[in-house]
Parts: structure tokens; C-alpha cells; sequence
């Protein structure tokens, strides 16, 4: 038996996530970024997606892309995978399997995604997605669309391991000066709020007193430089990119 099967990427995810570092460590933590789900044209028909509108979510498989070759905190220019890794829930100190975590650094460099289906626009090429929460950079390659099936793939039961649900306690407040959101698409302005308040540092960098250090991600076209202070998050610069 072949140890080795090739697999077609069919369309790729848009969003405005322009690097790694502020993008949510699950999906459906942050539903305010809506992502295009664009296929090639050879799968953009209308037929393959009868049937699909009576889903309120789905599953999207992807493919890691460059931008995470070490979101696990390993060296950057390791892209083999690796027995075990560390996981930013941990702390960044602590190993485990890797196939008790997600992270990308592993024999298939394969995502999933359970995303809400907001709606299937009908574009002059062909169907268009447009879903919520999707936790992955712009452009990632999309391997496949599948119906999420409540009874199915929801088990309320089920045990999370070290993978604890994130405290709403934990979400920070944000501050940013009127002139400096007004630099920001209208559009795009609660979607940049709800990114920030899910805490884009490491997990590990959470619970530090870092009053001077700023941290800075790129978002939308923009360049956005922030401190935190407790729980309070202040955006210092904002730039277009």
C-alpha cells in the first residue's frame, strides 16, 4: 500500500488576518471577522453546494501555510513535524504529544475549522462563502467543505484534556484613541476591537507585568501597535500598511 497520497486544493480562504500573531488560537472565538471562501473555478458550481444553505455551520479543511511553520514557539525554521510540541495553553515550557494538540507542526500540516455559515453569495463566477470565525491567515489553501451535523459532531460531554474553554474573565478591555479608529474602514472597525480583546499575546505572556513592551500584529491592511497593562489593552499606533 502507497504510504503517500496527493491532495488538490480546491479554493482558498480570504480574511483579513495579514500575519499569524492575532489570529485566534480556535475558531468561532472571534465571529466579528467574516472570511470569503473563494474555489477555483473547475469547483465553483452551483450544484456542488445544493443543499448546503439549510447548515448554520461547516467544517472547513485547510492546509497550514507558511505564516505557522512555529506557532507552537519552536524554531522557525523547523518544518519537519515533531513527536512532541509545546503548546502556548501550557505556557510554552511544557511538551506533549503532538497528536494531543493542534498544532501545526505534524506529519499532514492539515487544519479543520467549524465556522458559521452566514451566507452563499452568488457571484458572476460562481457560489461564494461567507462565513464566520475562522481562525486562519488570508489565502490559506482550502482542502474541503463539509456540513457540521449537530447531532454528530456536538458532544457537550466530552472531556477537553489541558485544552480548557477560555475565561470571558480573560478578555481584555480595549482602548484606542477616536482619531486613531477613525484611520479604520468603518467595516472593519468591530472586527479589529474583538480581535484585540481576545488577547493576541502568547498565552504565556498573559499573566506578565510588561508595562513598557509593545506588541504590534497586522490586520485589514493596517499595522497595529499595542501595551497592556492588567486588563486593559491600548492601542498606541496605527498605521496602513
Amino acid at each position: 500500500m502507497e504510504n503517500k497520497v496527493s491532495l488538490q486544493i480546491i479554493g482558498h480562504i480570504y480574511n483579513d488576518y495579514d500575519g499569524k500573531f492575532g489570529v485566534p488560537r480556535q475558531s468561532g472565538l472571534v465571529e466579528e471577522v467574516i472570511s470569503r471562501v473563494v474555489l477555483l473555478p473547475e469547483f465553483r458550481r452551483a450544484e456542488a453546494f445544493r443543499g448546503l444553505a439549510g447548515f448554520s455551520h461547516v467544517w472547513l479543511l485547510w492546509l497550514f501555510s507558511e505564516g505557522f511553520a512555529s506557532a507552537n514557539g519552536d524554531n522557525d525554521d523547523q518544518r519537519e513535524w515533531q513527536a512532541t510540541v509545546r503548546p502556548p495553553r501550557l505556557g510554552g515550557n511544557q511538551r506533549v504529544g503532538v497528536f494531543a494538540s493542534r498544532s501545526p507542526n505534524r506529519p499532514n500540516p492539515l487544519g479543520l475549522s467549524a465556522v458559521r455559515l452566514l451566507e452563499i453569495a452568488q457571484e458572476a463566477e460562481g457560489p461564494v462563502l461567507l462565513v464566520a470565525g475562522a481562525d486562519v491567515l488570508n489565502g490559506t489553501p482550502l482542502l474541503d467543505i463539509k456540513p457540521y451535523v449537530p447531532y454528530a459532531d456536538a458532544r457537550p460531554q466530552a472531556q477537553g484534556g489541558f485544552a480548557v474553554p477560555p475565561e470571558q474573565a480573560r478578555r481584555l478591555q480595549v482602548q484606542i484613541a477616536p482619531e486613531l479608529l477613525a484611520m479604520l474602514p468603518p467595516a472593519k472597525r468591530p472586527a479589529l476591537l474583538a480581535v484585540l480583546a481576545e488577547d493576541p499575546r502568547p498565552a504565556y505572556h498573559a499573566g506578565r507585568q510588561e508595562e513598557a513592551r509593545t506588541y504590534g500584529l497586522s490586520f485589514g491592511g493596517f499595522n497595529v501597535r499595542f501595551q497592556v497593562q492588567g486588563k486593559v489593552l491600548r492601542v498606541v499606533e496605527l498605521e496602513r500598511i
